[in-house]
């Protein structure tokens, strides 16, 4: 059988790859609200928000405070439902303009090679990385608040009568706008989701050189479960090591609070550099790695779990795709028909990245779709 990169456009992609990225998200949030807390502690305390006794010596300190204080199972998940809308939005759209840029690029420049250069596909990722964080970075600022608020509610400074109150997905939306002067304070944090690109595109790359230094060539295709799971775990927890103190910086940035604040209640002015260097200078080189075992962790297991996943979705993808090539094959009519249906939609400025290429697929394809259902 042809690969399946040849046979199915970027939207199969992008679809097996969100869905994976669901699953591996609902298993880890508990992880990632810890980390998120420990990304932001430290200035917490800083500026009196929570006492020493509050904060988190590790992660698992904050696993039992947490339980503890803060009733129990649900606390641990806070947020879900805004974090997973994100984290499908943002593995659909990294998906489908991954592998869009990244066939563009082959057939434009190596049409026989399987693989880019390198500076090519660090350049691919970060673009992808980019175009998607554009659509989703006010979810997560959304999550970013909602993670940290019940630690904030807790904190010795708030007030002990007031009951703990957890904000829903359009107030505290509506709060950022509000603090931010604008909507365009929805996207606090993207300059640091543009530097966050190379995380992904690091991710890739890294597996790509780990699969051709341990995997035999005529495995490339299909190295098995295990070894997928572990080859994308080993090459998020490499890149997530070189990019960690702008994920320092981002949680900062999206935080909101007064710790986002100088002398005077202003807030402080700056991106990403600005905020890391600031981090830095006024805390140590220290703080930009507070929590790092935990990221670790927790990419170690949702990179892994997300390309495990995406690779067993993507193959029912390929089965579906073949039975439909085969229909089309069976019923010519029907197939004479689609094809109308689409010059028409083309001749009005329809679909024709994504459909003209499903198309054209299903079509040259069909063939074998139609053996396959025999068999």
């Amino acid at each position: 059988m042809p690969r399946a990169s040849k046979l199915l456009p970027s939207l199969g992609h992008a679809s097996s790859g969100a869905a994976g990225t669901v699953i591996s998200t609902l298993l880890t949030y508990p992880l990632d609200l810890v980390n998120t807390r420990l990304k932001v502690q430290r200035q917490l305390r800083l500026d009196d928000s929570i006492s020493e006794e509050e904060s988190y010596r590790s992660i698992f300190d904050a696993f039992a405070k947490i339980y503890d204080k803060e009733g129990g199972l649900h606390a641990f998940f806070a947020g879900l439902g805004a974090d997973v809308l994100k984290s499908a939005a943002d593995s659909f759209l990294f998906f489908l303009f991954y592998t869009w840029f990244r066939a563009r690029r082959l057939v434009g420049r190596h049409p026989d090679l399987p693989y880019l250069r390198v500076i090519e596909e660090l350049a691919v990722g970060a673009a992808a990385g980019a175009c998607a964080k554009l659509f989703t970075t006010p979810v997560s600022n959304v999550v970013t608040r909602r993670q940290t608020a019940s630690l904030l509610d807790h904190s010795p400074s708030s007030s002990p009568a007031r009951k703990p109150h957890q904000k829903g997905f359009w107030e505290v939306l509506r709060e950022i706008q509000a603090e931010k002067g604008g909507v365009l304070g929805l996207w606090a944090g993207y300059s640091a989701s543009l530097v966050l690109t190379l995380n992904p595109s690091l991710t890739f790359f890294l597996q790509a050189i780990l699969k051709r230094l341990l995997v035999d060539r005529k495995k490339w295709d299909d190295p098995g479960s295990g070894i997928t799971f572990l080859l994308a775990a080993m090459s998020k927890v490499g890149a997530t090591a070189v990019t960690y103190p702008f994920q320092i910086g981002k949680a900062r940035l999206q935080m909101g609070h007064k710790s986002s604040k100088g002398e005077g209640g202003k807030e402080k002015k700056g991106g990403i550099f600005t905020t890391v260097a600031r981090i830095r200078r006024e805390e140590g080189v220290g703080a930009l790695y507070d929590g790092i075992g935990g990221e670790l962790l927790k990419g170690f297991f949702n990179h892994g779990t997300t390309m495990l996943t995406k690779d067993v979705v993507h193959g029912v993808i390929i089965k579906l795709y073949w039975i439909v090539a085969g229909f089309l094959v069976q019923w010519p009519g029907l197939r004479r028909k689609l094809v109308e249906n689409m010059r028409k939609r083309n001749e009005k400025g329809g679909w024709q990245l994504v459909g003209r290429g499903v198309l054209a697929d299903l079509v040259k394809g069909g063939r074998i779709g139609a053996s396959m259902m025999q068999s």
